[in-house]
């Protein structure tokens, strides 16, 4: 039986998917979360065998959540189920250490095909990302080109995340378990890292890599 976590924004997404999969005799549905830091929490907590991960999610997205399940309980394995084919985001993702990345368009039985395969240790790619990920390979071979991005510390990915969505120091630091004083340590090291100097210069960056959404930005 392979053991399920479905981490989706989205009710209508988790539940159409939960009643899909309760069609399969060898899936088990045990968990939902609602956003990134619940699914870290949740993941750690009742210990899947796959989470099935979306990448635009409020508070941690997909990757700064993949990030610290994987630091955290590092067996457990990340499937990405998202409606971007971004090549960028897919490279960090793998470096992230997940197994597999489907498309929310795939048909259903794309999906249990891509949880199985995923269980028995395979690394799954949709056809689309597998063309991306060659591609972005060959392009690299090329020209080896530095991101910016991959400067900042895992912790510091996770702070960029919620400055760019708008939370204050103190949300912060209440949803990552961290002081207020290490919340401003933290951006204060980002900005040097990035040599961004203000928020709104943070909130470019971050939607220009894909690390969120304008539809997710906190008022």
């Amino acid at each position: 039986m392979t053991r399920v976590l479905i981490a989706d924004d989205h009710a209508l997404v988790r539940e159409g998917i939960i009643a899909f999969l309760k069609m399969c005799d060898d899936i088990e549905i045990v968990g939902e979360a609602s956003d990134g830091i619940e699914a870290v929490q949740i993941t750690e907590k009742l210990k899947p065998d796959i989470v099935l991960m979306d990448i635009n999610m409020p508070k941690l997205g997909g990757l700064e959540a993949t990030l610290e399940i994987k630091k955290r309980v590092p067996e457990v394995k990340i499937l990405i189920l998202t409606q971007y084919d971004d090549r960028e985001y897919i490279s960090r993702l793998l470096k992230a250490g997940i197994s597999g990345f489907i498309l929310k368009k795939a048909a259903g039985t794309e999906l249990i095909n891509a949880i199985r395969a995923v269980k028995r240790g395979e690394l799954y790619l949709h056809p689309s990302i597998a063309k991306e990920v060659v591609q972005g390979y060959l392009d690299k071979e090329k020209v080896p080109v530095e991101d910016s991005y991959d400067r900042l510390t895992e912790r510091e990915k996770q702070v960029l995340k919620l400055i760019s969505e708008g939370y204050t120091y103190k949300e912060i630091a209440d949803m990552l378990k961290i002081s207020v004083k290490t919340a401003i340590a933290h951006h204060t090291k980002i900005s040097e890292k990035l040599n961004i100097h203000t928020r709104a210069g943070l909130i470019k960056f971050a939607i220009k890599k894909g690390i969120i959404k304008i539809d997710e930005l906190n008022p």
